[in-house]
């Protein structure tokens, strides 16, 4: 999957410095793994779930395999790099040559309370599986970002 492989990348990294904040502030990590912006929303353990779902449900549709299932039971930023370690070893062991081939590949999504929803494989890559897995790149690491270790900042009146 286009990018997949630097987006996991640089989540490993967030992480990081998500945790290298909270020891300089001295407060505890773990807050920021239920973070959200909004009662309704998935809290950052859910974003980093769906993002490496998508990678490896992409891949593995677009080579026409079975979508593995994997446990949702993260609770740690320790479990939250194994699972994206085990999204990047699932990316590298994929077969290049079979994910290619499924450009025009029929890839049938079926969602909770919708009909399903037909792509070919190039348009899933495309107008499904790229958008998703970047919002929840993208929001995991907005959560992080604003989680700031619970620091309220307040903003200067101009």
């Amino acid at each position: 999957m286009v990018g997949a492989d630097r987006g996991l990348n640089a989540m490993l990294t967030w992480f990081d410095r998500a945790e290298q904040h909270a020891a300089q502030r001295k407060f505890d990590a773990s807050g920021f793994l239920s973070t959200k912006f909004a009662p309704d929303m998935l809290p950052l353990v859910k974003q980093v779930q769906i993002a490496t779902d998508v990678v490896k449900g992409c891949m593995s549709r677009l080579a026409g395999e079975e979508v593995p299932t994997w446990v949702d039971d993260e609770k740690t930023f320790e479990d939250l790099r194994a699972r994206v370690r085990r999204a990047l070893d699932f990316v590298a062991a994929s077969d290049a040559a079979r994910v290619d081939a499924g450009e025009t590949r029929e890839i049938v999504l079926t969602l909770r309370n919708r009909d399903p929803l037909r792509f070919n494989g190039a348009d899933y890559l495309r107008f499904w599986a790229l958008p998703n897995f970047y919002f929840h790149l993208t929001t995991a690491y907005d959560l992080l970002r604003a989680g700031g270790g619970g620091e309220r900042r307040q903003r200067a009146v101009h």
